[in-house]
This record gives structure tokens, C-alpha cells and sequence, in this order.
């Protein structure tokens, strides 16, 4: 008689969750990287070499950077990259409101604003105070960028400036832009 197959036994990275096999491919390797090394040291033997060489480095890196005259190296701060799945790299969005006036059916016109949020700004309580401001109909909605957007209906386009101030001090002036004819221009 043929003996009953055992389950095998299978190990999870105590960091990512994932099998030790597939810890490469999920979300954040680097991290993963110490506890493989004590833990599953045969699955990833590329990974002692690697830390035995950073260990090197380390030390020489200190003896390097020790001086004597106790004037000590001043490097400026590096800024932190976030990287994203796949090597991307996530740029710091740059905090501005744009304003957009469109025309819908050639007589109605909808003023968007993009970028309030960047501000600490609630999209949805924004959309009510513009609204009741305006008496129009204000409300948010997905833009073309999947990026939430207040749209106006009516030609607020040159008013909402001194509003978007006035109502929230967080927004400076010489951050808001308008687009006209397809060109960014400072509202200022």
C-alpha cells in the first residue's frame, strides 16, 4: 500500500506575510531582507555575501568619517525618494490651486479648481461654501487625472480668487493659477 502524502510545510516572512520564495516579488523586499537572512539563510544565499559586504562598508565608512580634529564632516541631508512598486519613483506634488473655466453645448460655462486638498482644505465643505457663495450648483467630482476636483457651474472664473483667500489663509495668493487658452498663468 502506497503511503499517504504529507502536507509540506511552507514558511512566512514575519514581515511581509508572503512565502519566504516570493518575499523578492512583494511590496517591500529591503525590509524583508534581515529577517530571510536569520531566518531562511539557504533560500536567498546571495544575501549573506550582501550583508557581510554592507557590514564592511559600515566599518569603513565610520573610520573614514572619524577625524581627528573633531571637525566633523557636514554632508547636507539627502532627501528621502520614495519609491513606489517597480522602481518608480513618487515626486512631491507641488501645492497649487488651478482654476479652469469650460464650456459646455457652446452657453454654459463650469469653472473647475484643482488642488485644494494640498492645502488641508475639505473638497466637500469647500464645494458647499462656493456653492452657497456663487448661488450655484458646486459639487466634487473625478477629474480626467483621477484627481478630485471641484466643479462651479457658472462663469466664476475671476471672483473665486479673492474667495479661495479670503475663506481659507492656508492658500496664498501666488499660488493659485488660472489656465487660459491651454497656458498656465499666475492669478496674481
Amino acid at each position: 500500500m502506497a503511503e499517504k502524502p504529507q502536507p509540506v510545510r511552507v514558511l512566512y516572512c514575519g514581515v511581509c506575510g508572503l512565502p519566504a520564495e516570493y518575499c523578492e516579488f512583494g511590496p517591500d523586499f529591503e525590509k524583508c531582507k534581515p529577517w530571510l537572512i536569520q531566518n531562511a539563510p539557504d533560500l536567498y544565499p546571495d544575501l549573506l555575501k550582501e550583508a557581510g559586504a554592507k557590514d564592511a562598508d559600515k566599518v569603513s565608512d565610520q573610520l573614514q568619517s572619524a577625524s581627528i580634529s573633531g571637525a566633523g564632516s557636514s554632508k547636507p541631508k539627502e532627501e528621502e525618494v520614495k519609491r513606489l512598486p517597480g522602481g518608480k519613483i513618487k515626486k512631491k506634488e507641488k501645492q497649487e490651486v488651478v482654476i479652469e473655466k469650460m464650456t459646455r453645448n457652446k452657453r454654459k460655462c463650469i469653472t473647475t479648481v484643482k488642488g485644494l486638498e494640498l492645502f488641508g482644505v475639505k473638497l466637500s465643505d469647500a464645494s458647499k461654501k462656493l456653492g452657497k457663495k456663487f448661488a450655484t450648483g458646486a459639487s466634487v467630482t473625478k477629474g480626467p487625472t483621477e484627481k478630485e476636483q471641484i466643479d462651479v457651474q457658472g462663469d466664476i472664473f475671476y471672483d473665486i480668487v479673492e474667495f479661495i483667500t479670503d475663506t481659507w489663509p492656508d492658500v496664498p495668493e501666488s499660488a493659485i493659477f488660472f489656465i487660459e487658452d491651454g497656458k498656465k498663468v499666475p492669478a496674481v
